[in-house]
């Protein structure tokens, strides 16, 4: 197959944006209300209402533009895309049809998602807003389906690609980047289990060589990275089939069977024409000027790639540990606040690409907002091991689990109670050694006839005779002064 066809595949992907209210409503916006607490006449279209455009939204929506290298159109109007289903309540939707807030933009991904990473650019033809529609629910009750209006009206972003991607993981390494970005600038919390970001993809064969696009059909509402992934990987398979066969490609509108892992015909696809776009006429044309474009450019938070290369610029990190922390915004806030207390950037990342990661890692769906240390308390555990008074094997395996448990104690007061402060003086390890050579003289023999590897077990004879606990290096290093004597 991979020989016979090309794959393409464009993508639509919806971020709801983080508003407190609806984009022409008062309505809340919050996500986990009970059903329909959250809708006015306003989002239900009765006579006599008006809708009045959220203006953090158009904040948002530039924000988004900018940020993907869109030009953003200083005219604006919205649309009524007409069509009739049970959870639209005015029976059109309000959208941006002719004129997007955001065009001609692109965005650079890394296939792989490795410091050797296929790198490739896919163009952005548009992004508009527009107000969501309601949730239908069809399995809590056996004869009828059920409505909720608490979404209808919240504003959402359409982030829209030229059919760029040649392969389901370019779209994930696209779909996780947008993910990562929308995080970032504040405009939406990614989310995609609760449906904060959603997306449509339309996928097309065509024979290699060919420059005519295939038909194609679209996969709605695809809300996890691996159901993405195989959505599209069956229904190219699907299509590859069909084509083999001698059949043609019906276009329409799938869905996905997570359960088969198989695609499903939903409707026939509806084309532009469908819709009766005409526009809105309750609303009026919005002018963006070039001074508020500016001012929104200005507040915007630095992204991922502004942050690795701070970090392995000025803060010399490597590339790979660079990428793990700003993998997640929140993550690498946590880093930078850990640097307001230390400048010990390398050891900070090694801390946080290690025993903080692991600790997360542990329980699916836990992340940095439940580790319970401080900025500042990590930032004193790994001021603790600089010193030499933990070494940082010890601190990993014992005072940081115990820290967990006890997050406001002092990291070199729990290091005391637990008996982990190294000891480095060097008339006292020498005693230790010597201690320790005297009673195995036969190991010692052994040792200086070849056995190299009992300098290990000397090692933990000297740690067991301890009291406290001698600096591993600087006794290993005595250690090897005395038997090669």
């Amino acid at each position: 197959m991979q020989d016979k066809y090309e794959i393409v595949i464009g993508l639509e992907t919806h971020a709801q944006l983080q508003t407190q209210s609806k984009i022409f409503a008062p309505d809340s916006a919050a996500f986990g209300a009970a059903p329909n607490e959250q809708v006015s006449y306003i989002t239900l279209g009765h006579p006599g209402t008006l809708p009045v455009i959220n203006e953090q939204a158009i904040a948002y929506a530039v924000r988004m533009g900018l940020a993907v290298n869109c030009h953003i159109n200083q005219l604006n109007f919205f649309d009524r895309k007409n069509y009739f289903y049970a959870d639209l309540p005015k029976g059109y939707q309000v959208t941006q049809d002719a004129q997007p807030i955001c065009v001609k933009g692109h965005l650079d991904i890394d296939v792989n998602g490795t410091e050797q990473g296929v790198n490739k650019r896919i163009r952005i033809n548009r992004i508009h807003l527009e107000e969501d529609a309601g949730k239908s629910t069809h399995d809590q009750d056996a004869k009828y389906s059920l409505i909720d209006l608490n979404r209808a009206g919240v504003p959402l972003i359409e982030i829209v690609t030229e059919p760029d991607f040649r392969s389901s993981d370019e779209v994930i390494a696209y779909v996780a980047k947008i993910r990562q970005m929308v995080q970032y600038l504040g405009v939406c919390d990614g989310n995609m289990q609760e449906g904060s970001l959603r997306c449509d993809a339309n996928v097309s064969l065509r024979l290699k060589g060919a420059t005519k696009l295939g038909q194609r059909t679209e996969i709605k509402n695809m809300n996890s990275l691996r159901n993405l992934k195989r959505a599209i990987d069956y229904e190219v398979k699907r299509q590859a089939k069909l084509l083999d066969a001698g059949e043609t490609i019906t276009m329409q509108t799938r869905g996905f069977d997570e359960e088969k892992g198989t695609t499903f015909a939903l409707r026939s696809k509806e084309m532009a024409h469908d819709y009766r776009y005409f526009p809105e006429p309750d609303l009026q044309p919005i002018t963006i000027s070039d001074a508020y474009i500016a001012e929104v450019k200005a507040n915007m938070p630095a992204l991922a790639e502004t942050l690795i290369q701070k970090y392995t610029q000025t803060y010399g990190l490597s590339a790979y540990d660079a990428k793990v922390i700003t993998d997640s915004q929140k993550f690498a806030l946590y880093y930078e606040a850990i640097l307001e207390h230390t400048q010990l950037y390398k050891a900070a990342a090694n801390w946080m690409t290690g025993p903080v990661k692991s600790y997360l890692n542990q329980e699916e769906g836990r992340n940095i907002n439940h580790f319970p240390i401080a900025a500042k308390q990590m930032a004193a555990l790994i001021q603790l091991v600089d010193s030499g008074k933990v070494n940082f094997s010890l601190a990993a395996q014992k005072l940081f689990p115990v820290l967990l448990t006890k997050p406001k104690e002092s990291p070199e007061k729990l290091a005391q109670n637990l008996n982990l402060i190294t000891h480095a003086d060097d008339a006292v390890i020498s005693q230790l050694i010597e201690e320790v050579l005297a009673q195995n003289p036969d190991k010692v023999k052994a040792y200086k006839n070849g056995k190299k590897g009992l300098a290990g077990f000397f090692m933990g004879q000297i740690m067991r005779l301890s009291k406290t606990k001698p600096d591993p290096k600087l006794t290993n290093k005595l250690l090897q002064e005395k038997l090669n004597q």
